[in-house]
């Protein structure tokens, strides 16, 4: 009788074939049923056989194909016929029960395309296992209050999605269908423990600080930093362009090769970048008066306070020459309308960056399920890990399970934790 390849106590293999690349295993139960399943009574009599395929998880790099010989009993004493119960395989689907768990976590992480491919499992079924496990998931976690809260949006399936992240600790905690101030303040609305929000930084996107102010009354918006200092750099860069439209090609390119040098910070500058900006300065003086107005803005950012940030801002405006005011007009617009969530950066010092590092997490995830939809987009980005829960210990295998080189599924039972979200720092394997 061949050796039982497939480390299932509860079934006999019968025969092993290697059919096209893929294996195919007959098998049968060791120990067939002696009680009725409908009145819990014997005795049993054989009343045929059929033949169920069934998948389990690759051996050997190659797909398997189960062939059950299940038999079927009918009751003495209740006359009803019922075939034999299979152990270890998945009640709603032809697929072991093990298969069905390594397919749970892995349809977080990889195309059900590919999952298919490596198990001959249907894509369609896939998506159910994974919509099962999404469910389940979302039923049986729940995602903590942040005392920061983010929100930013990531344009996916032709449409731009509110995200929201707990920014102390980095995570995705919300994926919205869309963006409107009714989608935003339901969702705000409805967060448990409200009271541990002490801030929201926000785009100046004014739906997000109306559904803030009404939902979350009395507590701050705060516009990111590297917002408004963005728009700093591309005011400059704007006029680098208009005086490089009006060069020869060859400084044109130059001025496009070396841009950075505008970009970045004096100081941070070395000699020889030191000296072409100065030239630059001399060739175009317009040039040279934003980068000057643009490093005292950056100042802004270094003030102690939000009192004299105020202050130094009044000075940078006040002392903006006229032949480059322009220039900075839509930062003077941007600040005219947003001063108090811009200034309130100074009070409690939080910016959005790991919420731009979780979109570019979301968008690796788009391009991993081209053809998904959002609902498993979101349910891939929230879910990943087992629900974001912290890594829970690694449990090594057991002795026995190495030297059979099976690798299989722990059965153990993990305690249930409350999630912060989604870690924004987590690997696509």
């Amino acid at each position: 009788m061949p050796t039982n390849i497939l480390n299932l106590p509860s079934y006999r293999v019968l025969q092993v074939e290697d059919a096209d690349g893929d294996y195919q295993i007959k098998i049968e139960t060791v120990s067939p049923p002696d009680r009725c399943v409908y009145c819990g009574s014997g005795p049993l009599v054989g009343f045929g056989r059929r033949e169920q395929w069934i998948r389990d998880l690759p051996i050997h790099g190659k797909r398997v194909r189960i062939a059950v010989d299940t038999r079927r009993f009918r009751c003495k004493s209740c006359g009803r016929t019922f075939y034999e119960p299979l152990p270890a395989v998945d009640d709603k689907r032809l697929m072991t029960t093990r298969l069905k768990t390594w397919l749970e976590k892995k349809s977080l992480r990889h195309p059900f395309s590919q999952l298919a491919e490596e198990t001959g499992v249907g894509a369609l079924t896939i998506r159910k296992v994974f919509d099962d496990y999404a469910q389940d998931l979302k039923d049986s976690l729940r995602f903590e209050t942040p005392e920061v809260l983010g929100i930013d949006e990531v344009h996916l399936i032709r449409r731009s999605r509110a995200v929201f992240t707990n920014i102390p600790s980095c995570f995705v905690i919300e994926m919205l269908p869309d963006r409107n101030k009714t989608t935003v303040a339901r969702y705000l609305a409805d967060l448990p423990d409200k009271g541990r929000i002490r801030c929201v930084a926000i785009d100046m996107w004014r739906p997000y600080q109306e559904a803030v102010r009404e939902s979350l009354p009395g507590v701050p918006a705060v516009v990111d930093k590297f917002h408004v200092l963005k728009m700093a750099n591309a005011a400059l860069d704007a006029l680098r362009k208009t005086v490089g439209a009006s060069l020869h090609p060859e400084k044109r390119r130059s001025l496009m090769r070396y841009r950075h040098v505008l970009l970045k910070r004096f100081q941070d500058l070395n000699e020889l970048q030191r000296k072409r900006l100065d030239q630059w300065g001399k060739d175009f003086p317009p040039l040279g008066k934003a980068h000057r107005a643009k490093e005292r803005f950056y100042d802004i950012y270094e003030a102690p306070s939000r009192s004299d940030a105020e202050k130094r801002y009044r000075e940078w405006d006040a002392s903006l020459d006229p032949e480059i005011r322009t220039t900075f007009g839509p930062l003077l617009t941007a600040f005219h309308h947003w001063e108090g969530p811009i200034l309130s950066y100074f009070e409690h010092r939080v910016t959005k960056a790991c919420t731009e590092s979780s979109n570019n997490l979301i968008r690796a995830v788009q391009r991993m399920g081209r053809g998904y939809s959002f609902d498993v987009l979101r349910a891939r980005i929230l879910f990943v890990r087992h629900g974001a829960h912290k890594m829970k210990p690694f449990r090594r295998p057991k002795e026995k399970e190495l030297e059979l080189g099976y690798g299989l599924p722990s059965t153990e039972i993990e305690p249930k934790e409350i999630s912060q979200g989604v870690d924004d720092g987590f690997h696509l394997s």
